[in-house]
């Protein structure tokens, strides 16, 4: 193993710049791998990319860039008590305080302490050849997901997955998902896992949704606009569904969500920013829809996903459009800003085949 390694950061202005750093060593309760897979959010194409967004502590702090891990273990530090070397995991991507009620749940996204740190906005992430990770933070990566389906579980299908479980979707739900990109398309494949019978999509894209009715992400496809409600529920009987996901952050979309909303439907809301204002007796309290704000996920529910998704033989990375080596992230971040492209995936070694069959590339 050589003492340095190659890391990837994001000054803003759309640019990425790479150093040559030290390679880490474990300290307690510590593992080091070796990257084989890192997948691009889109927090990061928006907070970290394009320029850097926030303050203080939860800023990106010129850190090695990437959030999205999945490795395997070449060295472990004094204390490990579970995961050793060879193994492979993925990384759950914030590591908090452990002892705070949100830690001990095991959702330290929502952690507040000031020692918390994301991994890739203010500790070293995974766009490198190696990266130095919690223990507490790793889940286990079975040997029929790919490394590339660890580095989504990581974020992207965790978070939907969350999502769905809060609006408790099953086979009597029909869903919508409003913003088909990553995480949209993570939560209709999921959604249709759990039993959903059908699954519309929303967006502004016809490329993305074209994408996403070929990889079997959603069963039909609606183009935004001004008679977005009327086709959803001309598609659902009238009623609308019983459970709306908005995974864009917009606020015309969200909107659509909550009017496309069965009556005593759920609404879960994702998409971070922007503002969302509506006439709240018409849309929420006369309907009684039940309205949800999800944020990330747990590490319980994300070690669980892993199961599920093995029962299921559902393949993450079939969302994958694009892949690049480490090498070359300054295309991948260009693919992944143009926002017509599906999941955009920075890969090492063995990883770097295309989609799986079946899927097209954008």
């Amino acid at each position: 193993m050589t003492t340095t390694m190659l890391g990837v950061r994001l000054p803003g202005n759309r640019e990425v710049t790479f150093d040559r750093v030290e390679r880490p060593v474990p300290g307690s309760r510590q593992v080091l791998l070796r990257m084989r897979a890192s997948s691009i959010c889109g927090s990061d194409i928006r907070a970290i990319y394009r320029e850097h967004v926030g303050q203080g502590d939860e800023a990106y702090q010129d850190v090695i860039a990437g959030h999205e891990p999945a490795g395997e273990i070449v060295a472990v530090g004094p204390d490990c008590r579970r995961f050793g070397v060879g193994d492979r995991v993925l990384v759950y991507h914030i590591s908090g305080c452990g002892v705070c009620p949100d830690c001990r749940a095991g959702y330290m996204i929502s952690c507040t302490s000031p020692t918390r740190a994301a991994y890739g906005w203010q500790r070293d992430g995974g766009h490198a050849e190696y990266m130095l990770a919690e223990e507490n933070t790793l889940i286990g990566l079975p040997d029929e997901l790919s490394y590339v389906d660890g580095a989504l579980i990581a974020c992207g299908f965790g978070t939907a997955y969350e999502a769905l479980l809060k609006a408790g979707v099953s086979g009597r739900d029909r869903v919508l998902v409003t913003g088909i990109g990553p995480v949209g398309m993570a939560a209709g494949l999921l959604a249709k896992a759990m039993g959903s019978p059908l699954v519309i999509g929303v967006d502004v894209s016809r490329e993305r949704l074209d994408w996403a009715l070929e990889i079997g992400a959603i069963d039909r496809a609606v183009v935004s606009g001004d008679t977005a409600v009327e086709e959803i529920r001309a598609l659902t009987g009238g009623h609308g569904c019983e459970v709306s996901v908005d995974c864009s952050g917009s606020g015309a979309a969200r909107l659509v969500a909550l009017a496309a909303t069965r009556h005593h439907g759920r609404c879960v809301l994702v998409g971070e920013g922007n503002r969302l204002e509506f006439d709240v007796s018409p849309m929420l309290i006369h309907p009684q829809i039940t309205l949800f704000g999800s944020w990330v996920t747990s590490v319980g529910h994300m070690e669980e996903l892993v199961e599920k998704l093995v029962t299921w033989g559902l393949r993450p990375e079939i969302t994958v459009s694009h892949r690049f080596s480490l090498q070359e992230a300054h295309d991948a971040y260009r693919v992944a800003d143009g926002g017509q492209a599906g999941k955009v995936c920075i890969v090492m070694d063995g990883e770097q085949g295309g989609p799986l069959p079946g899927a097209a590339v954008v």
